[in-house]
């Protein structure tokens, strides 16, 4: 049986696990459709709303998607040129770091000011905060370069530019394969936190409107397609980073 087969069964196998678990917490302890609804409720609400909340989720993976290549495009950015020297390190490292000391939710209401209730602000927030992963592990990917490799360069006679493409940023992908992987599971949370400070429309605005009018069914549909979002972008990730990196097997 191939491994995705595998991979697919055990989704399958968790995911039963889960909704057996759920149905029997709410069973066993009688728990009011309000506080926490059962899984035929959600399953039933979905069903009901289905073009709703599925003209929504396009709406937040729009976003998602947006921010996470933005992301991933700007954290690599900064890690280049960051290991271009270390006068540029010294000058770009504290306000990178000091942007991700900052709670998003201190930031969104900033960036709703300033770009608007509209796509702009929850890229841009799905931009914050993911980029640093991506630059944080590309960059230290970039300073770790094998000694060895950096030897047989200086055998070649490699300029600089040569050295970083054939030798430093091959040698640094399996390090921005890691941080690639953060970025997508993060990615739709900066989306999600910017629709929930201010939006037209989103999961998160779904969310809000639905615990507004104790309508909580609903809003764990939304967090149902949230999940499975993120995990096809999470899946796409994978599927891009064996073909980045096809040397690099891993286990299951």
């Amino acid at each position: 049986m191939t491994q995705v087969v595998w991979r697919a069964l055990r989704l399958c196998g968790g995911v039963a696990v889960f909704v057996l678990i759920w149905e029997l917490v709410v069973r066993a302890f009688a728990l009011p459709p309000f506080m926490l609804p059962s899984p035929f409720s959600v399953y039933a609400a979905f069903v009901d709303q289905w073009a709703f909340l599925l003209k929504h989720a396009a709406i937040t993976a729009g976003e998602t998607v947006l921010g996470f290549l933005f992301g991933v495009g700007a954290g690599v950015l900064l890690a280049l040129m960051m290991s271009a020297s270390d006068l540029m390190r010294r000058l770009m490292l504290p306000p990178i770091t000091a942007t991700q000391s900052l709670p998003v939710f201190a930031i969104a209401p900033l960036l709703v000011l300033w770009f608007g209730f509209g796509l702009a602000s929850k890229v841009v927030m799905a931009v914050i905060v993911i980029f640093f992963s991506v630059t944080s592990t590309f960059h230290d990917g970039l300073r770790r370069t094998d000694p060895a490799f950096l030897d047989l360069a200086h055998l070649y006679r490699l300029n600089r530019w040569q050295r970083l493409r054939f030798i430093r940023i091959p040698a640094a992908l399996p390090a921005l394969a890691s941080g690639i992987r953060i970025a997508a599971v993060f990615a739709p949370i900066g989306a999600v936190v910017g629709e929930w400070v201010g939006a037209k429309g989103g999961l998160a605005f779904i969310m809000l409107q639905s615990n507004a009018r104790m309508q909580t069914d609903t809003m764990f549909a939304a967090l149902i397609l949230l999940a499975i979002m993120v995990l096809l972008l999470r899946a796409l990730v994978e599927m891009a980073v064996v073909r980045l990196i096809p040397w690099q097997q891993e286990k299951t």
